[in-house]
């Protein structure tokens, strides 16, 4: 695997996601993902910042194109999904977000494709995001502790970060009680 999306790149995962859903073309790929109920509310792409995506998603295996007759009109090529292509996808979809400076955008893209698996792939991302989270909070808290008295502004900083994550543990529980479907044990609070 390319050590390039080994690592987060949410973008271009986001790209391998829309192709798992099916064949597309490139300016069919720009149009659903400028749309507002697609990631249209998460990120802006310039339509020259996608051909490059693209092209690299191609040149690293993660896809492939086929070439379709349009008449008169020049042909246009249509990519698909290569199995190292879905490999990637699928381990970046299971994968909790690992640093919270990336929670905004690339959290809110894997929930948008584990919703369209279904609720069982949106309680597993929750649930190992929910985790992670709680690490973070775990080392935060021990740091602040750790602390001398006289290291205020790094206690504030500190501090600072301790809300947001858990404002973004809040939100995910929202996510969990929107998107995931009660069920008995989940009711009573039974694991």
């Amino acid at each position: 695997m390319c050590a390039r999306l080994m690592s987060s790149l949410t973008l271009e995962h986001a790209l391998l996601g829309f192709l798992r859903q099916r064949p597309m073309h490139a300016y069919e790929m720009y149009q659903v993902l400028s749309q507002a109920r697609t990631l249209g509310r998460v990120w802006h792409l310039k339509q020259s910042h996608l051909y490059a995506l693209l092209g690299r998603l191609e040149n690293d295996g993660y896809i492939a194109t086929t070439t379709e007759p349009q008449g008169v009109r020049p042909p246009r090529k249509v990519m698909s999904l290569t199995p190292s292509g879905r490999a990637a996808f699928d381990r970046w979809l299971e994968q909790p977000v690992a640093h919270g400076r990336d929670f905004r955008i690339e959290f809110l893209a894997k929930l948008y494709f584990a919703s369209e698996d279904g609720p069982a792939t949106v309680a597993s991302l929750i649930d190992a995001q929910r985790r992670a989270c709680q690490t973070w909070l775990d080392n935060l808290r021990a740091q602040v502790a750790a602390l001398d008295a006289e290291r205020s502004y790094d206690r504030l900083v500190l501090q600072f970060r301790i809300s947001q994550i858990t404002a973004i543990l809040t939100w995910l529980q929202t996510c969990a009680e929107t998107l995931v479907p009660a069920t008995p044990a989940r009711r009573t609070g039974l694991p």
